[in-house]
Parts: structure tokens; sequence; C-alpha cells
């Protein structure tokens, strides 16, 4: 519990953690120190020593503090509630991505999980940056190990029944023996694939040796496995290294962190973050504050953190490495290379923080094109696009699709079956869009107070389509009075942008950026509408009624749906209407005809 104080003399002379809030009791800064009193003195002075400490002063209000037993408990705390508080004057590591864990559940006969919760019990391997390698690694080690997947255990399931797993539920395995599986699986995130190679290699033997061959035969093709792995996953260098290597593109005001991790001498991993709150600060302390949140939740530590430039603080130095050797419970080293390959590794990862960094700045150029052309009111962060897709009116489905800082945000994405009889373009686009705006129609108050990302109004609107489409939305928006939202319309033959109360469309240029996220935008929302579609023409061409008719393949039962748009105007359409199908002669039409009259 933090204790309020009136001045910076009122404070114990121990270590700990002190709170700065502003008028509003918003926190605006935490920092640590091992004598809080001398620490909060220091702020306190006629001239201030930097410019951050300026800002950060004229905010000040009211102060707070937390004692600990020692400053690298302090450390440790100041982690955790910089995390939870978000202070404007901290720098920070904006690791909202939620990345996935792997998990091994604290069961009798354990299962194997993606999740992207950790809880107080089970172990977890993580975070990993690329969900879809991670479900592809999961799902190879389940068949490898043939683990149990079921939630419950009543019963044999398929998995048993078709030998992918070993069936604990029906007593085919021990708890014990289940256990070795367990723990070959936690050498595999360790990197440790040489142990594992090794271990499997002596059962092999061992059950050969005792005549045992199709378990023999089951380990050799596990062995096979974990080398085939081995070869394709990862890039070797010649030691066998456990290594993070940090380097960080920094331009004074923004702070791109990337990480390349190396286990067992493979490179195994690589991730970019953004800093934010690095402005007024030097480029070490922004290093030093990443390592201190990066490895403050559950990630390992590596026995060595190579980065581009010393921590110039001695003492924070010496902090830090004694925290992160508790942390791996075992030596840690921070290292700045002069030469050699550990040189060249941080190169190449500083020039991967480089080019991601041109990259958000190309990003962000665009918002600002859109916001200059297009006259808007705030600089478009959060885009919405939307689509229709149809074949003459039929299986109608409308998408749409959100982009957030010029990148998709597929959590907002949401697709629509359409129920207005077509064809008719506008009235599907006046649909789409009802429905499109409906979620932040209905957010509640308490929902728009919380500010959540479902109620987030976007800062514009851009539809597939002209001067038509565009006056149906416009109708839409003042419908629900959002007419406040910026909305476009982009046709695409020439790629001309309309807007509300004007004849004249607007001309971005080709090579502009503006144009190019426009576009972004726009061909996302059609891909994933026409994805729908088909997704939905595929499953009525393949249960369809017209399998039982002879003479009716695959091909001419596209060619039906297609001419008559689903299963039920084929019942109705006279034998001319189904003779006029493209493919089709008169035998297989009156074929057709025959079985739905």
């Amino acid at each position: 519990m933090s204790t309020k104080v009136k001045s910076p003399e009122d404070l114990p002379k121990k270590p700990g953690i002190y709170i700065m809030k502003d008028f509003k009791d918003s926190v605006i800064y935490i920092g640590k120190s091992k004598s809080l009193r001398n620490r909060v003195k220091s702020y306190f002075k006629d001239k201030y020593d930097t410019p951050k400490t300026k800002i950060l002063m004229s905010h000040f209000n009211s102060l707070e503090y937390i004692i600990t037993d020692s400053e690298k408990e302090a450390l440790i705390l100041e982690a955790n509630l910089i995390k939870k508080h978000k202070p404007k004057y901290n720098i920070r590591l904006k690791d909202d991505k939620r990345y996935p864990y792997v998990k091994i559940t604290d069961e009798e006969f354990p299962r194997l999980i993606i999740t992207r919760n950790i809880g107080k019990t089970d172990s977890y391997f993580g975070p990993f940056a690329d969900v879809g390698s991670v479900r592809q690694t999961v799902k190879f080690l389940k068949s490898l190990f043939k683990i149990r997947t079921c939630r419950k255990m009543d019963g044999p399931c398929l998995n048993c029944q078709i030998d992918l797993c070993y069936g604990p539920c029906a007593g085919n395995i021990s708890e014990k023996e289940y256990k070795k599986l367990i723990n070959k699986i936690d050498l595999f995130f360790q990197g440790k694939y040489t142990e594992i190679s090794e271990n499997l290699e002596k059962e092999m033997k061992n059950a050969s040796d005792e005549f045992n061959f199709e378990k023999a035969a089951v380990l050799r093709d596990q062995i096979a496995s974990i080398a085939e792995v081995m070869e394709k996953q990862f890039v070797d260098f010649a030691d066998e290294l456990d290594q993070d290597i940090i380097a960080m593109s920094f331009d004074g005001d923004s702070a791109i962190v990337v990480v390349f991790s190396i286990r067992n001498g493979k490179i195994n991993g690589k991730d970019d973050f953004l800093m934010s709150g690095a402005k007024n600060n030097k480029s070490n302390e922004v290093i030093s504050a990443f390592i201190q949140q990066y490895y403050s939740i559950n990630r390992h530590v590596p026995k060595e953190i190579i980065l581009e430039e010393k921590i110039k603080d001695e003492e924070e130095k010496k902090l830090l490495i004694e925290w992160l050797t508790d942390l791996r419970g075992g030596e840690v080293e921070l290292t700045v290379p002069l030469e050699g390959s550990k040189l060249r590794l941080i190169r190449m990862v500083m020039k991967n923080a480089e080019i991601i960094e041109k990259q958000k700045k190309k990003m962000k150029n665009a918002m600002i094109e859109l916001k200059k052309y297009l006259k808007l009111p705030k600089l478009p962060r959060i885009i919405e696009g939307y689509d229709v897709s149809n074949i003459s009116g039929k299986l109608a489905v409308g998408s749409k699709v959100s982009f957030l800082d010029s990148k998709p945000n597929k959590k907002q994405y949401t697709r629509f079956k359409l129920e207005t009889p077509g064809p008719n373009d506008y009235e599907m686009m006046r649909e789409l869009l009802n429905r499109g705006l409906k979620q932040l129609i209905e957010c509640s108050d308490k929902d728009k107070n919380e500010k959540t990302k479902k109620c987030e109004e976007p800062n514009l609107i851009v539809i597939d389509g002209g001067k038509g489409q565009l006056g149906i939305a416009t109708e839409v928006l003042k419908k629900y009075n959002l007419e406040h939202i910026p909305i476009i319309g982009l046709a695409k033959e020439f790629e001309e942008i309309f807007i509300p109360q004007s004849q004249t469309p607007i001309i971005i240029p080709k090579e502009n950026e503006g144009l190019h996220l426009l576009q972004r935008v726009r061909d996302e929302s059609h891909r994933f509408a026409v994805t729908y579609h088909r997704k939905l023409r595929s499953k009525a061409i393949e249960g369809s009624e017209l399998d039982e008719v002879v003479g009716v393949g695959k091909t001419r039962k596209i060619n039906i749906l297609k001419h008559f748009g689903d299963i039920e105007n084929v019942k109705k359409a006279s034998l001319d209407e189904i003779s006029n199908v493209k493919g089709l002669n008169k035998k297989v039409a009156k074929e057709i005809y025959d079985k739905f009259h």
C-alpha cells in the first residue's frame, strides 16, 4: 500500500518506488531508488537537469511511495506498476499484441494448449510472435508424442481409436510413461533437440534389445521427425549459444526495439516492439527500460544479452544483471561487442530495427497524406472498409474490415449474409452499413465510458463504389446521427475518390502513400467478402440434390448454381430455362427437370 507525502523531506532514506500524480490524481510517473528521499529531492530544484524533468514537474501535484526490502524488489515493483498504470512520462513497452503461449496443463495426464492468458498453475512456454507457427508446432508435437487432446477423460475417444493418442483414459499408458512424453515436449520448447534425440535413441535401442520392434519403429520415426525440424526450422550458428540480441532504431521521439532469440545455437525467434514515452530520454535509458519490462513477464532469460550500446549507469546495470540472474537461476551477461560474429549479429538486428522504423514512418505518412487530401478533422488511425459480393444477387454477402494505424486489425473484421433480394447493389450496401454500424450504435454508456475498442468510432469509412453507393451510405449515417464520421467512395476504374456533397471527385497521385493505403483497405474488404461468398457457394455446391441426377458432375453443378443462384430457383425453372445453362445438353436438362417435377 502506498503512502502519501507532502514534502520530499518526509520520505525515508530507504529503497522503494515513488508515484507522481497530476491535478486529476492520475499517475504520470513511477520511479525507483535505493534512497527515496535523495532521489525525489533531485526533482525539486530551481533548475531542472533535463527537459523531461521540467515537463514532468509542470504537471506534478502529489506524491506517494512504497518501501521495499531491497533495490531489486523496487525494480520488479516499478516494472509491474508501469505496466498497470501506463504513466505518460515513463518509457513504456507497448506489448499489447497479447502474444500466444504454449501451456502444459497441471493434470494427471497433461495436455498441450495454446493460450494468451497466464495463470498461477501449469507450465508455460513463450510468448511467440507467430501464432500460425505455434499452431503447427503444437499440432506436430501432439501427433509426434500422441498425447491426449480431449478435455474429459471419459473413455477412448476417436484419436485413441485411430492411434493418434496413447489413450490414458483407457489405461493404455501409465502416468510415469506419459510424464516421459511431457518431459520430451518440455525439452523441445527449450530447444534441446540433441538431448531429445539422444534419449529417443537410447529408448529405441532398449526396445530393439527387448525385441519390441513395433515400439522401436515408432521411436525411429520420432527421431526422424525431430531431425527434420532441426534442419528446416532454424538458422544454425557454429557455437551452441543461448542469447538475445537487442537493438533499437531511435530518432529521439519514438523507439522501435527488435529482439533476435538464439537458443542452443539456432535463431528461433525475432520480434519487434514500440517503446512509447521515449521522447527526451537517452537511447541507453530506453534500452534499460525495455530490458526491465521485457523480462518482467514469463520469458526465457538467456545466458547472454547482446546490446548495441552500454547501459551507462553502472548501478542500474549491476542491478539489472542481479535481477536477471535471479530470474534465470544462473549467471547472465550484458555485453556490447566490438568485433567478430557478435558485432555482425548486432548490426543485423540494428538493420531490422531501421527497416521497421522506416515502415512505421511510411504508414504514418500515409495517414498524414489522407488527412491532407481528404481534409479530415483527425488523423485516420481507424479506417473501416465495406464491400458487397454476390452473383446475380444470389448468395449475397457483405464485409467490414478495419485498419488500425495503417495495418489490418483482424479482430474487428465482420462478415454478413445479406437478406436483400437482388441484384440490387445499392440496397445491399444499405443493409450492410446498417448492420455494420450496429455495434457502434448499440454500445452501452458503460462501454463508451470505458472506451472499449468495439465502441471506437472510425476516423474514416471507405466503401467500394462511386456516387450511388456513397449516396446510400450518407443516408445511413444520417439515420443514426453519425454524419460527423468522414466517408468516401473509392471507384476502382480510375481510382476516383467521391466525397459527400461534391460532384467533383478527388484525384490523389498514383504514387502517393495515402492512395495506396485506401487501395489496401478497399482490396482487403473485397478479398474478405469474396472469400466468404466462395465459402458459401462451395457449401451449396458440395451438398446439393443435383448430385442425385445422372449426368451432372461438379462442373455442370457449378454452372447450374451460377446460372440460377440457388437450388430453389432450379426447382422452379422450366425445361427451356434449364436447357439454356452453359454446358448442358437436352438429355441432362430433361433429367434435371424430371428430378424436381
